[in-house]
């Protein structure tokens, strides 16, 4: 009789462990469809902050920490969870690429004379922008998406987007008339 109580009991915790496994890692099969259908759209979006050669990474950093948020079961939009999550970790990788620069900064250079890096004067001229006006640009020029299509990839609102989009474009002037 005894080994019957314990053996329910036992099953009992496995349940609820169990239980406490599925809710903090979600659907898996939920979010490998949600990641499988917006992943090259995420990457050519990176792409145009990042540029080609840390696009994957970005989208890849963003996506995990999406899927591993305490938030992420119950995102109504993820397509637009997802974009936010992008531009974040594009933030946070450009704050950390500033710091390591400062660092950088502060060392002595060795004694020698460095090229000039040669770049189109458009491609210097974005990146100047602020991510979120890259961001902006880059959805409704490359993508061809209208405002409000744009607020709801970022999940911001479509004022939001006039804003970014008319400050990116003074940028751009200013920049480019120089």
């Amino acid at each position: 009789m005894r080994s019957e109580v314990h053996t329910g009991e036992s099953s009992d915790r496995s349940q609820r462990r169990g239980d406490a496994a599925a809710s903090q890692f979600g659907d898996v099969e939920r979010d490998e469809r949600i990641y499988r259908s917006h992943a090259p759209e995420l990457v050519r979006f990176a792409n145009s902050l990042v540029g080609p050669s840390d696009a994957q990474d970005v989208v890849s950093s963003a996506v995990l920490r999406a899927f591993t948020s305490k938030s992420w079961p119950t995102v109504e939009n993820p397509r637009a969870y997802l974009y936010k999550a992008v531009l974040n970790e594009v933030r946070s990788d450009h704050r950390s690429t500033m710091r390591r620069r400062a660092r950088e900064l502060r060392t002595p250079a060795p004694d020698s004379t460095e090229m000039p890096e040669v770049r189109p004067d458009v491609y210097e001229a974005l990146g100047k922008l602020s991510a979120r006006q890259r961001a902006v640009a880059f959805l409704t020029y490359i993508e061809d998406l209208d405002e409000s299509a744009v607020a709801d990839r970022l999940g911001i609102s479509t004022g939001s987007v006039r804003q970014h989009l008319g400050r990116a474009r003074a940028k751009l002037r200013t920049i480019l008339d120089e």
